[in-house]
C-alpha cells in the first residue's frame, strides 16, 4: 500500500526549469569602459613618448643649431653677468660662425653687462678674420657694452686683427701677438708632374692672367708684382687702417706702419709699443670689464655648444684621408691670409 501511495505522488519539477526561470545577472559595462579609457590613454602616452625620444635622438645626433649652454667660470649674482667668447685655433668660416652664434646668444640676454673675447689664435683667412672684427664692432656700437680682448697664448695676425675691435686689450705675460701683415703661398707642381710622373697639364684660358698663380708653372716676377698689387697690398692696407683706428688713442698710422712689418711681439714688448693696454690674466680682464661697466659684482659665464653624436662621428672620420675634387682644389689654390706662419 505504502508503495502504491508513493507512486501516486506528483513528481518535483525538473531542475532545468528552475535554472531557466532564474533572474539574469546584469552585465558590468562600467569596467569595460574604464579599461578602454585606460588603454587609449596608455597608447597615446606611448606614441607621445616615442616622438619625444625621436626628437631627442635627432638633436643628440646632429646638435641644435644656434643653441648654446652656459658654463659658470666665476660665481656671482644671476642678474648681472659678464660673458666670455673664445676665438681658438686657425680662423676660418667655422670659427667666424661660432663667434657670430655666441654674439647672437649674448645679445638676447639683457643680464649680460660686458664681454671678454678670449683670443688664442695665430690668425687665418682674411674674410673670416674680417667677419669676426665686424661682428664685435657692431656689438660694441649697438649695445654700448664694454668689450675687452684677452690674449692667451697666441693672438697674432688675424688674432690681433680681431682684438683691435675691442675697447681694451690685455695679454698674458707669455702671450705672442703682432705679426701685422698678409701672406700668400702655394705649391708649384710643374717639375713633379712633368719630369717625375710624365704628366703634362693642359690649360685653356680666356686671358693670360686667368690662372695666376698656377701650380703648373713657375711664378714669374710679373706674376708676383700682379699678386702684390691685387691681393697683398689691399689686404695689408686694410689691416693697417683698422689697427690705427682701433688704437687711435695711443698710436698714429705711421706708428702702425713701423710695427706692421710682420714682426711678432712678446707681451712686454707689445705693451711698450702700445699694441696692448695691460699685461695680466683672466681675472684682470674680468676686473677691467667690471670697471668699464661700473659693476661691483657679476657672474662670469662662457658659452658652450652642447655635445652631439655628430661630434663623435666627425672626430672618427677626421683621421681618414678623402681625396675629392674640392680637396684637390683647396690643396692647390693659393690662399691670402692674416696668419702667422710660425704657428706651424
Amino acid at each position: 500500500m505504502d508503495f502504491e501511495q508513493n507512486n501516486n505522488q506528483t513528481p518535483p519539477p525538473p531542475i532545468y526549469n528552475v535554472i531557466q526561470n532564474a533572474p539574469a545577472v546584469p552585465k558590468r559595462r562600467g569596467w569595460k569602459i574604464f579599461w578602454g579609457i585606460i588603454t587609449t590613454f596608455s597608447i597615446l602616452a606611448n606614441v607621445i613618448l616615442l616622438l619625444l625620444l625621436v626628437g631627442v635622438a635627432a638633436i643628440f645626433a646632429t646638435g641644435q643649431r644656434g643653441f648654446l649652454t652656459e658654463e659658470i667660470i666665476q660665481a656671482g649674482p644671476k642678474t648681472t653677468k659678464i660673458a666670455v667668447i673664445s676665438v681658438n685655433g686657425v680662423i676660418d668660416d667655422m670659427r667666424s660662425s661660432e663667434v657670430y652664434e655666441q654674439l647672437i646668444t649674448d645679445r638676447s640676454d639683457s643680464r649680460v653687462k660686458g664681454l671678454i673675447i678670449r683670443d688664442n689664435t695665430p690668425g687665418g683667412m682674411i674674410s673670416s678674420s674680417d667677419q669676426i672684427y665686424n661682428e664685435i664692432s657692431k656689438y660694441r656700437h649697438e649695445t654700448n657694452k664694454p668689450v675687452v680682448a684677452f690674449m692667451q697664448g697666441i693672438a697674432a695676425s688675424g688674432g690681433y686683427y680681431a682684438a683691435v675691435s675691442c675697447d681694451k686689450i690685455i695679454a698674458e705675460p707669455t702671450a705672442i701677438t703682432g705679426s701685422i701683415g698678409v701672406i700668400i703661398g702655394h705649391f708649384v707642381l710643374q717639375e713633379l708632374l712633368e719630369q717625375k710622373l710624365g704628366i703634362q697639364p693642359v690649360i685653356i684660358k680666356s686671358g693670360p692672367k686667368k690662372d695666376w698663380p698656377s701650380p703648373f708653372q713657375m711664378v714669374t716676377d710679373e706674376q708676383k708684382q700682379y699678386l702684390q698689387d691685387k691681393l697683398i697690398t689691399p689686404a695689408y692696407e686694410r689691416f693697417v687702417q683698422l689697427v690705427a683706428q682701433g688704437r687711435s688713442a695711443v698710436l698714429t698710422i705711421d706708428d702702425v706702419r713701423r710695427l706692421a712689418d710682420g714682426s711678432i711681439y712678446g707681451a712686454k714688448e707689445a705693451l711698450g709699443e702700445k699694441l696692448i693696454d695691460q699685461i695680466g690674466y683672466l681675472d684682470d680682464a674680468i676686473n677691467l670689464v667690471k670697471s668699464l661697466a661700473e659693476l661691483e659684482q657679476a657672474a662670469v659665464i662662457e658659452y658652450r655648444k652642447p655635445f652631439s653624436l655628430s661630434d663623435i662621428l666627425s672626430a672618427g672620420s677626421a683621421g681618414s684621408l678623402k681625396i675629392t675634387s674640392s680637396a684637390l682644389y683647396e690643396f692647390s689654390t693659393p690662399k691670402v691670409m692674416y696668419l702667422w706662419s710660425g704657428y706651424y
